[in-house]
């Protein structure tokens, strides 16, 4: 090898990481963007990317997922330093002490705060699974629900002239998979961007007009009592860039409405 002639360099690409929330000697949190699933799923198994991995790489300590957000879901995500204290939170939320919030986009105009309280059917990891779970009783299921702002669009979803939609605080008391999309729908107020339980004419739309492709549905707030330090914790966690810029865009558009 002449003494000109170097190896070609190799290109370094940075690790991913994630935004940390919160963190202390038991338990961290961290912001979970749209699209990243938070462990190793049946149903993704093509995917390599995972919320666990990137933490645990990140601190260089192993994690505990102690709850999950779905895969289009962005926001607030928790996680357990050890099997034990895993334990603790996981208890918290069996016993409904950890209290989430959510934002969501909704198709139509949502008329004052309300309680959705549905019971639902449990969904299976695997399809093959689902007629087993179509056997048992339908497990309580419970969101409370109060509107933040309303807008209308001077666009045709197909139907209408104009379309309607409702930014909404969405409370669950319960943890039942797909909860919060599965009693938006229930309502007649799915979340934009939902390709399982929406609209598709609307997904359409905010596609085409506002180049989003995403779920507009986020948790923003986490709140508990501290299993191990009996502090009161109160986690924020800001909307996903895409998501909060939708929102600039379509606030020319906000409404003022009586009921």
């Amino acid at each position: 090898m002449s003494e000109n002639h170097h190896p070609k360099s190799v290109l370094q690409c940075e690790p991913e990481t994630l935004s940390i929330l919160y963190r202390d000697d038991y338990f961290l949190a961290v912001h979970k963007p749209a699209g990243l699933l938070v462990h190793k799923s049946p149903i993704d198994k093509h995917e390599t990317r995972y919320a666990m991995n990137v933490i645990r790489d990140q601190i260089g300590q192993w994690v505990y997922p102690v709850h999950r957000l779905d895969k289009p879901t962005s926001g607030l995500l928790l996680f357990a330093l050890s099997s034990q204290n895993a334990k603790l939170l996981n208890a918290l939320f069996t016993n409904q002490d950890i209290h989430k919030t959510y934002t969501a986009l909704v198709r139509g105009f949502v008329m004052g705060d309300r309680q959705v309280d549905h019971p639902m059917k449990e969904i299976a990891a695997f399809k093959n699974k689902q007629y087993v779970a179509d056997k048992k009783e339908a497990q309580i299921a419970i969101t409370n629900i109060k509107p933040l702002t309303y807008f209308e669009l001077p666009l045709s979803d197909g139907r209408f002239s104009t379309s309607r939609y409702t930014l909404l605080e969405m409370k669950p008391r319960t943890g039942r998979k797909h909860q919060l999309r599965r009693h938006a729908k229930h309502i007649s107020h799915p979340i934009i961007g939902d390709v399982k339980y929406g609209k598709g004419e609307h997904n359409r739309l905010f596609r085409e007009q506002f180049g989003c492709p995403r779920l507009l549905l986020a948790a923003n707030k986490v709140e508990f009592a501290h299993p191990i330090t009996e502090e009161k914790i109160m986690i924020h966690c800001p909307l996903e860039a895409n998501f909060s810029q939708l929102l600039d865009e379509l606030e020319p558009y906000a409404r003022a409405i009586s009921y």
